[in-house]
């Protein structure tokens, strides 16, 4: 229905009318998410969201765990890790140090008879301070900071223009998670919501909306949630581009157009393939449905116009849909959320997009440089197609040789072109766009 950082603002929503821009920070006991949202005259938008699905407070208790087990080795010389349910035991008493910490200075875990040897039963008994606890997972509240940045630069605003921060998530409590969300922020983040309780409160809010209800906490139509794309949406195009339509981070719901044509001459289908995700080229994003459209009107390659749309409803439902302009065949696809990415896939689909941004940008520069060349090959050839009569004998011999130029360049597989295959490329299209100038003119004007 609704994620649980917009269900959470959501539940702060409704008591504080007051347009302001939230920041909710949601630390569970597997995953943390942050969300940056604008709340206003009863619309709450979601304006960025980023995080990390392998962090959590389940990670916090391995720390405190290992710490212990650690301690009782050093000790008594027996390594409880090899007794599963004495693991159990230390995982259980870990959780509940963590717990304790959150309000005390120190934890003191008593755990008799946890383990025997030739001298008789052996017991854990340990001390966990604060200053130990901060210390061993430290490393884990510093990774909040890259997803904290990235929504925030996402949503284009700076910290400062935070009107409020939200804790969520049991983890929060954690005073060492407090003290860096306030060193992130610049502010005391507010404690007017229940870590616990918002997110459910919020879904219900949700639900009470969509159902309709006319009485109670919240009437039909008297909120309306705005939520964003967590990731980008596009189609395949020749050479295996990804074509971008929905940018990420998009508000819901969108709905967006785009005009292609053909690659090929006297084409009468294209196939349609629906991909998500942040790399340039389409084997590096997942494929979330394909489709056909067929009864495409027979025609030189690029003349053809097939228009090429995309909806996603409030509930994020997605309708892909083809159209031929000409001859009016249409054909479409509906994916929900189950045919989309999982919060997993979604948050490796961010990193790798980070992690190859470099080698991403030098493809995107070859991908836009066999476009324009190919757009140029096209008009060429129709132009010679329709005025080839009017031109000289010379003049046509010089743009069919740099036509078969460029295309001989076009030839080779976008994943092995460098630099100087991309440099030649350019030049081998402004020799055509010079040499072709003349017949295209004309074809123009006809």
């Amino acid at each position: 229905i609704i994620n649980e950082p917009t269900a959470a603002a959501l539940a702060y929503g409704l008591d504080n009318g007051t347009p302001q821009k939230v920041m909710v920070y949601d630390l569970g006991g597997g995953t943390f998410d942050v969300s940056i949202i604008e709340i206003g005259d009863g619309v709450i938008e979601v304006l960025a969201t980023s995080g990390d699905n392998h962090l959590g407070g389940d990670d916090f208790d391995e720390r405190v765990a290992s710490y212990l087990l650690d301690a009782f080795q050093r000790e008594h010389g027996e390594d409880l890790r090899r007794n599963p349910m004495a693991v159990q035991r230390v995982r259980e008493a870990a959780e509940q140090a963590k717990k304790e910490l959150s309000s005390l200075d120190s934890a003191h875990v008593n755990l008799p008879f946890i383990a025997q040897n030739a001298a008789g039963p052996l017991h854990l008994d340990a001390v966990v301070t604060r200053a130990a606890f901060d210390d061993m997972t430290r490393d884990l509240v510093e990774r909040t900071t890259g997803p904290v940045q990235t929504a925030l630069n996402d949503a284009g605003i700076a910290a400062s223009e935070l009107g409020c921060v939200l804790l969520v998530g049991g983890s929060t409590r954690v005073p060492a998670v407090q003290a860096h969300v306030r060193k992130l922020t610049g502010q005391e983040p507010s404690a007017s919501i229940n870590p616990d309780e918002c997110v459910a409160t919020g879904a219900a809010i949700q639900a009470a909306t969509l159902s309709g209800a006319s009485t109670g906490l919240v009437r039909a139509n008297s909120l309306l949630l705005l939520d964003v794309t967590p990731l980008s949406l596009s189609i395949e195009t020749v050479g295996g581009v990804a074509t971008r339509l929905v940018e990420r981070n998009t508000t819901l719901p969108v709905h967006y157009s785009q005009v292609f044509s053909t690659a090929a001459a006297f084409q009468t289908s294209v196939e349609v393939k629906v991909l998500q995700g942040e790399r340039p080229m389409a084997a590096d994003n997942k494929a979330i449905g394909t489709f056909r459209l067929k009864g495409i009107k027979r025609a030189p390659a690029g003349v053809p116009q097939i228009e090429v749309t995309f909806d996603i409803d409030a509930n994020g439902i997605l309708t892909v849909s083809a159209k031929d302009l000409d001859t009016g065949k249409q054909q479409s696809i509906t994916i929900d959320d189950s045919g989309r990415m999982s919060d997993d896939e979604v948050d490796r689909a961010i990193r790798d997009a980070e992690q190859y941004a470099e080698q991403d940008e030098a493809r995107r520069d070859a991908m836009l440089a066999r476009e324009e060349a190919q757009r140029l090959a096209n008009e060429a050839d129709q132009a010679l197609a329709q005025k080839g009569k009017q031109l000289e004998k010379d003049e046509k011999k010089q743009i069919k040789a740099d036509v078969a130029a460029v295309r001989k360049l076009l030839s080779k597989k976008v994943d092995k072109v460098d630099e100087a295959d991309v440099a030649a490329l350019r030049a081998a299209a402004a020799q055509l766009e010079r040499s072709s100038a003349r017949a295209r003119d004309l074809a123009r004007q006809a």
